[in-house]
Order: C-alpha cells, then structure tokens, then sequence
C-alpha cells in the first residue's frame, strides 16, 4: 500500500537540503520500487510569511494523515521580532506535541572517514556510536505557567517550569531500554536530581522501569558531569536518556564528536513508530542559498525513516551505505573538509548528486 510523506522545507537552508533529500527518495521510488507518494507543505517562517502562523491547519492536517514527516528546519532573525507565539520554533513544537511525538532519537556515530574532523583526537572518538534518547513533548519547553511578568518592583522577571509525570517518564525510559537491547545493552539516565525535584521523579521511575529489563545494565550522571564525559570518554556511553531541554544541549554536543553537526540525523516517534525526521544542525540563515550546505544530516534522516516508519529496513541500509561511500571517495562540504589533498570540496547539490550516484549503481 502506497505511504505518504509530508515534505516540511521549512527555513534557511532547510529547502537546499531537503531537495537532496528528496531526490533521493526519489531514486527510492524509480529505481528501488519504494512505494510513497510525497505532498509539500509549509511551516516555521515560510509559513508565516504566507498564512501569518508557523503551524497553517493545512500542514498539521497532511502532518496527521502522513505516514512519515521529512523536515529541513524552522527559524531565522527575520522572523525574530514577532510575538513569541507566532515565531517559526512554535509550530514545530505545536507540531510534536499535536502528533505525539515523544521519543527523539538522535544518533551520533562517528564514520571512520571522519575521524580527523572531529575536534578531539582520533583514538578518543574513532568508533563512537551513541545513541540519545531525549523526552520531546514535555519538561521546560512545554511545563505551564511561563511567561514575562512585572514584579511589585517594576522589574520583569522571566518564568518557565520543569514538570514531567510519571507517565511520560516511563514510556521514555522504555523506548530508551528497547533500543539498548538491539545496542550494547547499556542506559545511561541523565539528569540533575541532586538539586531538581523534577529529575528526583525521573531518576526513581527510570530505576523502576530498568528491573523490566535485566539484560541491560542501567547507570545515573548528572548532566554537568554527562557533558564532561562525552568529551572526555565518549565511547563509554551505549544510550543515554534524558530530559527535553538536556537532551536539546547534549546532543549538540555529541554532534562536534562526529566531525560536524551536519552528520547528524534524528527520529521524532510517537507510540507506533510514525515519525518526523530531521537534521539536528537547525536553520543555518548565515549560509542559506550559498549551496554549501552539507545534507548529508537530512539523507540520514530518510535512512531512519525508511527503518523506523517505513519498515524499509534493507533501503535504509543501502542509503547508509551509500554516504559511507561518498565520504570513502573523498568528497566534503566544507563543514567536514580538512586540509587532506585527497578530498574534494563539493556543493550540497553536488553531494546529494553524488549519493544518488552511488544508490543508482547498486542497481
């Protein structure tokens, strides 16, 4: 049966490196016999600037009947001066929370062919693949009352909350566990229960929820200490579990390991695996229409979308494959480009060429 793909561009570079990505699912579909039909829809600034709201119903209602979203990125200081509940980062999180999408899995694996572009030395982060867990429709960003009020004293004091329930932190904890299982069998739970109550809660219902779950051995950090460690030793860590807003930093983080954060693909999943996939890099407004965006994120991003909604698990693998095979060759977007005369600078549209190349001689 035919599967729909919401196809979300979005803002800054996000429409350079979503057609890359599209073309190819593309080649998926002529060559390989993949069966989706793709439908474009607005959202973020792009959004704005045609309906006047980040989140249009149109593209909540394709969002809802989808069977996959592939998102480029939302934002950009064009649209900073408006309203907080206008500007382009709301819809995408209207968007996660009106689908449910609770679980994001951010990978950070390290190919070998980029072991010199990461910031630490080789022999600490060649063979990195780590997988992070991180909690989406809940904690700060989402916790209520929020807000910018006026004190008795005239000053303006800003105000967020951290709430998470027991609820959300077990079904987290399980998608973090399930994934272990098919890994290394080791969860790391990340929080700050020494001064946060909210993470007290975390702490005590992960612990729980480990027992249901023998084969996999389960260890507690603080978050201070977690990002110290991924600098320090980042191979000890299997998958890491963590809050909404930590999940956010550490991951960003762990994108500097791997040489660049535009390797970095990731998976939003709700309780039945459908997802949105997308690039963890954001907008990039500094270098959008300069084609010198690596897209590589956002053909990852297909790859998990193949595996996890599309149940295209062989697909997923030969588009991997095929990335793998596009760095073997030498050829970088300057992000990932060091000073080795064996390796060609190429454009986004030139690396996204380059991987439907390689997908269309496997044929």
């Amino acid at each position: 049966m035919t599967k729909t793909v919401a196809i979300l561009a979005g803002d800054g570079i996000g429409p350079e490196i979503v057609t890359e990505a599209v073309k190819v699912l593309k080649t998926l579909q002529v060559s390989f016999g993949l069966d989706v039909q793709l439908e474009e829809g607005l959202i973020g600034g792009a959004a704005i600037d045609v309906t006047g709201v980040p989140l249009p119903p149109e593209t909540l209602n394709l969002g809802k009947r989808a069977d996959a979203i592939l998102l480029g990125a939302v934002g950009g200081p064009k649209w900073e001066p408006l309203e907080r509940d206008i500007r382009p980062e709301r819809g995408l999180l209207a968007i996660r929370a009106e689908l449910g999408l609770f679980a994001n899995l951010r990978p950070a694996l390290l190919f070998p062919e980029l072991a010199n572009a990461s910031t630490l030395k080789p022999e600490v982060v060649a063979g990195l693949d780590i997988l992070i867990v991180r909690e989406l429709t809940g904690g700060i960003y989402f916790g209520k009352p929020r807000g910018i009020r006026i004190l008795d004293n005239g000053q303006r004091e800003g105000f967020n909350t951290l709430v998470y329930n027991e609820a959300e932190i077990e079904r987290i904890a399980r998608v973090a566990f399930d994934s272990a299982e098919k890994r290394n069998k080791k969860v790391c739970s990340v929080d700050k229960a020494n001064v946060l109550e909210s993470t007290e809660l975390w702490r005590e219902v992960v612990t729980r929820v480990a027992k249901d779950y023998p084969s996999v051995s389960l260890s507690h950090m603080y978050v201070d200490n977690a990002a110290m460690q991924l600098v320090r030793n980042p191979k000890q860590f299997d998958v890491i579990v963590t809050t909404n807003m930590f999940g956010d930093i550490l991951s960003d983080l762990a994108s500097q390991l791997t040489g660049s954060i535009g390797m970095l693909p990731s998976a939003s999943l709700d309780a039945n695996n459908k997802g949105m996939y997308e690039p963890i890099h954001g907008s990039a407004p500094d270098i959008a229409g300069q084609n010198c965006a690596n897209p590589l994120a956002t053909i990852l991003s297909v790859a998990m979308m193949l595996r996890y909604s599309l149940g295209q698990m062989e697909l997923a693998d030969q588009v991997e494959s095929a990335v793998q095979q596009v760095l073997k060759d030498g050829l970088r977007t300057p992000d990932i480009k060091s000073d080795d005369n064996k390796q060609t600078l190429v454009s986004t549209q030139e690396m996204g060429d380059a991987v439907v190349a390689v997908l269309r001689a496997k044929l």
